[in-house]
């Protein structure tokens, strides 16, 4: 926590921070205001805060904690956005019949739309290409 507040403070942002435990990880969630320096274009900013904090808790340390890092639910708020639009695109994929690519995503956001589409018995979803360009393909099911 000292490492991440550390780094907050050289970004000039101030925020709460909450420790859950969530299972076999550690949930860290940053409230307070104008944080979207911490969260950055599509998380990004985000997603390498959090890499950063994994390789400081466990540097030195033979038991493994995985943390999660989240500033004001983005995280939920980014996944409820991404199977809203899977829904959305399997509409249209079935009704246009033609294949739709989404923009590059992390693996956890593909993850996110791969599990929303199978939730519609007549399109099916793979991703294509390296990281980090990797694409999700929503089609129709043969």
């Amino acid at each position: 926590c000292r490492f991440l507040e550390g780094i907050m403070e050289k970004m000039g942002v101030a925020g709460e921070l909450e420790i859950e435990e969530a299972g076999e990880y550690l949930q860290i969630n940053i409230k307070g205001k104008d944080l979207g320096i911490l969260i950055g274009r599509r998380g990004r900013t985000l997603d390498t805060l959090q890499y950063l904090v994994n390789l400081a808790a466990n540097k030195g340390t033979r038991e493994r904690v995985r943390i999660i890092l989240d500033v004001s639910s983005y995280r939920k708020r980014r996944a409820d956005t991404l199977k809203n639009l899977a829904r959305r695109l399997c509409q249209r994929v079935r009704r246009q019949k033609r294949s739709v690519v989404l923009e590059p995503m992390t693996p956890q956001e593909r993850r996110i739309v791969h599990l929303a589409v199978q939730e519609d018995k007549g399109v099916i979803s793979y991703s294509e290409g390296e990281e980090p360009f990797r694409k999700v393909i929503i089609a129709l099911k043969d």
